[in-house]
Formats: structure tokens, sequence, C-alpha cells
């Protein structure tokens, strides 16, 4: 009897440890396998460019008017064009012109400035009706990806080319050639980028950039120059169009970073005459 109990009971020990192994396989074999996933160079260049919405959140800006779309967008036009020789007037018109300044459906809830499709986008879309209906654009995070984005759609497309042969002071050739390589189909687009151009000074940005000196206004002191003080209903663009001004020159003059006034603020608005 004694040796039948101690058979049972090794019987009972080894069918335990077998069951233990068997319930570590199971565990084992229902693990999930990890995954390793390596990007390449250009989807991470994209991604910086479109900025993932997971990783990112979306920079509503509101924007009231030309001028004041001038003054948030007329640096990063400037340095756009020192990075990759594109007029920052033609940018400015073109972003004026594609996102009627700022307040466009794409530019309101995509950032995205001068219409730009998806093609072979991988980042965050919106749908919108253009030559046909609910076409697929680009979405950005912030709308400095947007002027990233059209530098970057210019300088890798081969039929654009043609455009960094001219001179990056002719803003007339950059608004042809665009219209040339078939950037819009609008007859009249060179006219209207010219018209934009000329009408708020835009070429100046450029002159900027390359170093060619212009008559912008200065102030050595306040006793040598004419003053404007803010009232109720001014804006920058109002005071600029009366004492015969730039937006820009104003906030030259007076340090301005934005186009934010305020009532019975002094501006300064020209140098006085020597004479």
């Amino acid at each position: 009897m004694k040796k039948i109990a101690v058979l049972l009971f090794l019987g009972l020990i080894v069918f335990s440890c077998s069951s233990r192994k068997v319930t570590a396989r199971k565990s084992t074999s229902t693990k999930p396998k990890s995954e390793r996933i390596l990007k390449t160079e250009k989807q991470e260049e994209m991604e910086v460019v479109g900025a993932d919405t997971e990783s990112a959140s979306f920079n509503t800006l509101i924007v009231k008017s030309t001028a004041e779309y001038l003054a948030l967008f007329s640096v990063v036009a400037q340095e756009e064009m020192r990075l990759y020789s594109i007029p920052a007037s033609i940018t400015l018109a073109q972003g004026i012109l594609e996102s009627n300044s700022g307040r466009g459906r794409l530019s309101v809830e995509a950032n995205n400035h001068f219409g730009i499709k998806c093609h072979d986008w991988t980042g965050a879309r919106i749908y919108h009706d253009d030559d046909a209906s609910q076409e697929c654009f680009r979405k950005y995070n912030d709308a400095k990806y947007s002027y990233r984005d059209h530098s970057l759609f210019l300088t890798t497309r081969s039929r654009y080319s043609k455009l960094f042969d001219l001179d990056k002071d002719d803003y007339k050739a950059w608004a042809k050639g665009l219209k040339a390589a078939g950037y819009a189909t609008d007859s009249k687009y060179p006219h209207k980028l010219i018209s934009l151009i000329e009408r708020y000074e835009l070429y100046k940005l450029d002159q900027e950039v390359l170093g060619v000196k212009t008559p912008v206004l200065s102030v050595n002191n306040a006793d040598s120059s004419l003053t404007h003080v803010v009232t109720k209903g001014d804006t920058l663009y109002s005071i600029s169009k009366k004492y015969n001004v730039t937006v820009y020159e104003l906030q030259t003059l007076n340090g301005l970073n934005g186009t934010n006034l305020k009532i019975g603020q002094e501006l300064f608005v020209s140098p006085k005459s020597k004479n």
C-alpha cells in the first residue's frame, strides 16, 4: 500500500509540472510580436512640413485685413527667399491671392495659404470644392509650414526650374513664369500678382533681402519727424494711405511687430523736410 501511495504522489507531481509548462507555452505564444518601422528621409521631411496632427496641435490664425497679413508673413516670406531664392514679393502676393489674405476656408481650417493639393502628400488633409468637387488639399498645423511647403513645391518640381534662371528682383518675369509653368489656369494670374506687388510695394522686401538700398524712412529723433495720434477707427493701412507711406515703413519707423494700435498712441509717419 505504501508503494502504491508513493507512486500516486509522484504521478500527481509530474502531472502538475507538465500542466504548468503547457500554460507557460500558451502565454508565450499569445504575446504580440513587436515591429520596428523604419522611416525614410523623405517621410521624415514631409512630417516636419506637414506637422502630423497627432504630435502637434492645430494653430488657428485669425487675420482681419491684408495689412495685418503682410505684417504677419513678410518676415516669413523673406526667410524663404534667403533659403530658396524665391522672391518674397511673389510668395506674399501668391499668399494674399490664394488665401484671400488668410481669410479663405483653406487657410482658416487647414493653414493652407497656397491652395496646394494633396498629390503625394502623406500628412493631414482637407476636402474642398475647387476645379472639381471635394478635391484633396494639404493641411498644416501652422501657416509657416504652408510657406515652407510652397518653397519645396517650386524647387523640387522640374517644370518650375526655369524660374530660378530669372533675376530675383524681377517680380514681373516671375509672375509670368509661374503662369507659363502651369501654376495657375487663370489667364490674368500674372497681372493679379504684379498688381498686388505694386499696390503694397512688396518689391521692397526683395530689395531688402538682396541688400539693395532703398529710400526707406528712418527716425533719428522725435523732433525731426512728423507724428500721427491714433484715433478711433484708425488702422496701419488707413494711416499709411493718409501719409503716402507703406504699412511696412510705419512698422519700421515705430518698431511695431504687428498691426495692433491703441487710441491716443503717437506714431511717427515721416521725417520732416529739411526746408
